[in-house]
């Protein structure tokens, strides 16, 4: 007998080699439809994998992340089975679970698909999963796998197989269709109810655009139709929000091929809203004393060199800068902090000046490949809300919790309330990938636990997930329609002090060496406004927005009225224009509506003659005639409220 342990502490004995099906199955019939796989001592398992000896299990269902990146991989296995009954001469790269749904890379030949052929690999998928084919895990040698993948011609899959250690390699098989995979898998098809493919784009393999660009297929599934059908709704939603058509339409943000891909144009609206942003930010950071500073775009190859950063992105980075002077290198930014620890060296530090705390909002340059750019999500170019406090051990966590304030007086702001956080810290079994003493280890990570456990923050664990130099709490927030980005972050880091050899004198006259804090609650200016507009749907905070008021006259005849208007309300700081183009009243407000300006204010002759505005307001419609000087202090009194409400937050 073995002993199974749950989540709830709970303990059962069962049979050595029962599986987590037959767990499932002992507790109740209606989990053991539900269960899609299991986590053994923290690994995810098949659900029809044996177990041998005593194990903490825990029964993963849909609304788990891992029931749905096990159901996904199925998935993505039973596209690839249909692709191969479909196009018997595809060969086939990878095919992982992702945030939503799934891909495949398949090499296609010269039968590429088209989006008219989605319908039919959907009906073969259907098809497969009427067969109710089970999905049978298989240990291999690697000459086996070899010789089996060889012989198929998948030239792709031996690639593979080729950098695995012997002992390692397992497959997977459903019907004809064998794939070379560690799992896990669903026990067969039938658990699939609604199949949908979604879209196909071009991939280099293995991300090398010297090698092959293969067709990445992707796809969703899921248990109910009802819930596809869901799905399907917010991705047109989505659409409608992408940053790329919101900021195209509001004149924020654009691409030029003469400046190069990867390379936004801020335009002046968007210009606006970025220096907003960042002056707000600016604001918090001086209540928080922190100290603002600038840097160079470009560094000594050697700066990279010392702080690891060359290794670990040279090959992400522009090819070096070269001068006249053959022994001078220089690289475009890919970092900020080593700017950051030089800043620190420049003057001796006492345990009285900490902690210090510089900020910047530096750009940095990373050569990502041009398949992977898009829109301000994935740029060559981005400028990150970097700050880096320097302070001592004891200081750590007042310094943390002062952070985690930070982030969530903009998450606040910003209307981010929907968010989770995830602690990060090293794999206690491998200690050999990290860096600094087990003492310090341990003082950060208690650090962040703790930090968290004031806050009242729900957060979740994950081991082994730490940066190597020291562990992190990352946020995850939910937008409007419900998905996931990753905005905040905060590391705790021994690793650069040590390559710089930053010190303090302590209180006992000796030299120490200082904890260093990353934190960017934004991440990067592009990605947060990106994420931004895709929340909001273009529709940005009062306080925020690049266009507050447009003034509209009903004929030209009040266009000199409407100016006047305008001008007053910019001389108390409120944004605002005049549409004194020769169309229809009704026109102009449909067409501002669409520009996602929060006040219309429509003026004619009696508006002129009472010195009034008629005040249409964004989603609300029509909210009455007022004094055009009784309008601009309502609307300021709207914005300071809000201000105020994130200072008291402080």
């Amino acid at each position: 007998m073995i002993k199974i342990t749950f989540p709830d502490a709970s303990v059962r004995e069962y049979a050595e080699g029962t599986t987590s099906l037959q767990i499932a199955e002992s507790i109740s019939s209606r989990l053991a439809q539900d269960v899609l796989a299991a986590k053994v001592n923290g690994e995810i398992w098949d659900l029809t994998r044996p177990i041998g000896a005593d194990a903490t299990v825990n029964l993963l269902k849909w609304d788990d992340e891992d029931g749905k990146h096990a159901y996904w991989h199925s998935s993505a296995h039973l596209m690839a089975e249909a692709v191969q009954i479909l196009y018997p001469h595809a060969k086939f790269g990878i095919g992982p679970a992702i945030e939503n749904g799934f891909y495949y890379d398949i090499d296609f030949g010269d039968t590429p698909v088209k989006d008219a052929d989605f319908s039919k690999i959907e009906s073969k998928m259907m098809e497969l999963i009427a067969n109710k084919e089970e999905i049978v895990r298989k240990s291999i040698s690697k000459t086996d796998a070899l010789a089996m993948f060889e012989n198929r011609g998948e030239n792709y899959k031996v690639e593979l197989i080729s950098d695995l250690a012997d002992g390692t390699i397992t497959t997977y098989t459903q019907g004809t269709f064998t794939d070379l995979c560690r799992g896990p898998h669903l026990p067969n098809t039938s658990y699939i109810k609604a199949v949908k493919i979604l879209s196909a784009a071009g991939a280099y393999w293995r991300g090398d655009e010297k090698r092959k660009q293969l067709t990445r297929l992707y796809g969703i599934t899921f248990p109910k139709k009802k819930l596809l059908d869901e799905y399907l709704v917010l991705l047109e939603e989505a659409k409608k929000r992408d940053h790329r058509k919101v900021g195209k339409e509001l004149e924020l943000f654009a691409f030029s091929q003469n400046v190069g891909a990867g390379l936004p144009l801020w335009l002046p609206r968007g210009t606006q809203l970025r220096l907003r942003l960042e002056d707000f930010l600016k604001k918090i950071q001086k209540q928080f004393d922190y100290d603002q500073v600038m840097t160079p775009h470009i560094g000594s190859k050697l700066l990279y060199v010392t702080s690891g950063h060359y290794a670990k992105y040279g090959k992400d980075s522009f090819q070096p800068i070269h001068t006249p002077d053959e022994n001078e290198e220089f690289l475009l930014k890919p970092m900020n902090c080593p700017h950051h620890c030089e800043i620190y060296k420049v003057t001796p530090r006492s345990y009285k000046d900490l902690p210090l705390r510089l900020a910047e909002f530096g750009t940095v340059y990373r050569y990502e490949q041009s398949g992977e750019l898009h829109g301000l999500t994935r740029v060559r170019g981005f400028t990150q809300d970097d700050a880096h406090i320097f302070c001592t051990p004891d200081q750590l966590k007042d310094e943390f919790l002062k952070v985690m304030d930070i982030i969530f007086i903009i998450f606040k702001a910003l209307d981010f309330e929907n968010f989770e956080a995830q602690i990060s810290l090293r794999d206690p079994n491998d200690k050999e990938k990290y860096i600094g003493s087990d003492e310090n280890w341990d003082k950060a990570e208690r650090a962040i636990i703790e930090a968290c456990a004031e806050k009242g923050l729900k957060t979740k664990t994950e081991l082994g997930e730490a940066a190597f130099y020291g562990p992190k709490l990352d946020f995850m927030v939910k937008d409007a329609i419900g998905r996931r980005w990753q905005l905040g972050t905060i590391q705790v880091d021994y690793n650069l002090p040590e390559r710089f050899g930053l010190e303090y004198t302590g209180s006992d006259n000796q030299k120490h060496r200082p904890v260093m804090i990353h934190r960017a609650p934004f991440g990067s200016m592009e990605r947060f406004v990106a994420v931004l507009i895709e929340h909001t749907g273009g529709k940005f905070p009062l306080w925020l927005t690049p266009d507050q008021v447009v003034v509209l006259p009903i004929s030209e005849k009040f266009n000199d009225y409407a100016a006047k208007v305008a001008k007053y309300l910019k001389k108390q700081d409120i944004r605002a224009h005049v549409d004194d183009r020769n169309e229809k009243i009704g026109r102009k407000i449909r067409d501002n509506e669409l520009k996602r300006i929060p006040y219309l204010l429509v003026v004619g002759e009696k508006e002129a003659e009472n010195e009034e505005v008629s005040v249409r307001k964004q989603g609300e419609g029509d909210k009455g005639s007022m004094k055009f000087t009784t309008f601009a202090e309502q609307l300021m009194k709207e914005v300071d409220k809000l201000m105020n409400s994130w200072e008291q937050e402080d």
